[in-house]
């Protein structure tokens, strides 16, 4: 994250929120209307399927130097590494996808893996915290909460190909692989919304209260630009994905959104609306927000971590492997980083008032 556009934005935050930076709202939804129930995509010819490639098998071949571990031991099948998945999204895949990944990481270890699929990223943290879970795929609040409560350390970050739209500074970058993305505010063309400060009084798409780029962080750029979304917005609607802000801004349910740069290229949005790109447009780019990535509990066992880093850095060179990880995560790759990875990030939010604990459910 680039030092400069960080204090930026931690010094307008502070002007515009004399009071201090307040929490994302945690009222209940807006409830469904018309207007919010035709967020969801209506019916649309159904496009001819392409042929999807099926990867390879994963080889999840044995690594050299592993460590040996005795019966009984961490590692052993009697007493095997917990790492706890978080469902952000279908559950049984992520299920799936986190046992085939423990079954690989054995094969290339030899150590006994045991996945913990937790409810919320707050029980998954609590479950860490109290040693009940060794390792965990966190997103970055939920990662940044575990560190300053539990002193869970980061030790991998995710990649992906960045996406980007034509305000966004960084978008020569498209396609290549970071370890960061943006949020983006979007509006219907000739709705006369230009800024952040021509949403006093219009109507407002969100992706629910807990989303990092669909609302926390949209929510901070909201009060560092004077509006406070719980008195000068009209309404605030949690579409509840951020197709659905697309498609919800899209068909004027509301006069702006906030979603992920750029959910307008969606596969689904595209094929049903295939003139979005026309109808809606991005009209305020967001920070860098770090990735999601693995973390594991103080005090795990040096050569433990070791092999079960190499293990899924392992999985990520093999095309079966990144499979198998990315049907749980989408990740296109993993990176190790320093425990201070979200340090910068975390601090940015103090400086705004901003409680990360507030954040995570």
């Amino acid at each position: 994250m680039k030092r400069t556009i960080a204090l930026t934005l931690a010094f307008i935050v502070i002007a515009a929120m004399v009071a201090g930076c307040a929490p994302a709202p945690t009222a209940t939804p807006v409830p469904p209307t018309a207007t919010t129930a035709a967020a969801q995509p209506t019916a649309a010819a159904a496009p001819t399927k392409e042929p999807t490639a099926t990867p390879p098998p994963a080889v999840c071949a044995p690594l050299p130097n592993m460590p040996t571990v005795k019966a009984g031991e961490l590692g052993s099948a009697e007493n095997p590494i917990i790492i706890t998945f978080v469902p952000s999204g279908d559950v049984p895949t992520i299920t799936k996808a986190g046992n085939e990944t423990v079954d690989c990481l054995k094969k290339i270890t030899g150590l006994t893996y045991k996945i913990e699929v937790g409810t919320s990223y707050a029980v998954s943290i609590e479950a860490m915290g109290a040693g009940k879970a060794h390792a965990g795929f966190l997103a970055t609040f939920a990662a940044i909460l575990a560190r300053e409560k539990y002193a869970i350390e980061p030790a991998l970050a995710s990649t992906r190909a960045y996406s980007t739209n034509d305000l966004d500074p960084d978008k020569g970058l498209k396609g290549t692989q970071q370890m960061f993305y943006k949020g983006q505010f979007i509006t219907k063309k000739g709705s006369g919304i230009k800024s952040v400060a021509d949403l006093k009084g219009k109507t407002f798409c969100g992706v629910d209260a807990t989303s990092t780029s669909g609302w926390i962080i949209p929510s901070l750029n909201l009060k560092a630009n004077g509006i406070d979304p719980d008195k000068d917005l009209k309404a605030v609607t949690f579409a509840g994905s951020h197709d659905n802000v697309v498609i919800a801004v899209y068909k004027g349910d509301c006069d702006a959104g906030a979603s992920y740069i750029d959910a307008r290229t969606s596969p689904a949005v595209a094929k049903a609306y295939a003139d979005v790109l026309d109808v809606v447009e991005p009209f305020f780019v967001s920070i860098r927000i770090p990735n999601d990535g693995l973390q594991f509990i103080k005090g795990f066992d040096p050569k433990l971590k070791a092999a079960t880093v190499q293990g899924l850095l392992s999985m990520m060179a093999d095309p079966g492997g990144k499979a198998v990880v990315k049907r749980a995560y989408t990740y296109d790759n993993l990176v190790e980083v320093p425990v201070e990875f979200y340090d910068e990030f975390r601090d940015l939010l103090k400086t705004a008032g901003v409680d990360a604990a507030s954040l995570v459910k």
